[in-house]
């Protein structure tokens, strides 16, 4: 097992890696937006949901891997009225089409709109 960390990406805000590679296995944890700073970016689910995929793009790469070898997918929002716009955003990135899982929960870290994580195949 080895544990990924990419400057690119914010640092874990708890005891938690930002992921772990194990055979060739890529588990992320979920990524809300922030900034390397910290603080969260935008203030509608476009724009955080383009910083979370920036986020998730730094992990990726760190581990030798890209969105296409996405196999899975766990998004969560604080809202299903966001769903269109979160979607629109998203197909951008996951153009393979990997599973997803999509739900709306009470609340994420810090109030932001969106948390995804990922699994994914390192060649």
């Amino acid at each position: 097992m080895q544990k990924i960390h990419s400057d690119k990406a914010p640092k874990a805000i708890g005891p938690y890696s930002q992921a772990v590679l194990v055979n060739n296995m890529l588990y992320t944890s979920g990524q809300i937006p922030l900034n390397l700073e910290g603080n969260i970016v935008g203030d509608n689910i476009t724009e955080q949901t383009e910083q979370v995929m920036k986020n998730l793009k730094a992990v990726l790469e760190e581990a030798g891997t890209s969105f296409e070898n996405a196999i899975k997918t766990t998004c969560f929002l604080s809202d299903m009225a966001n769903f269109a716009g979160f979607n629109e955003v998203y197909s951008k990135y996951f153009t393979s089409n990997p599973a997803r899982s999509c739900v709306a929960v009470k609340e994420l870290p810090k109030q932001v709109l969106v948390e995804v994580e990922v699994i994914a195949l390192v060649k």
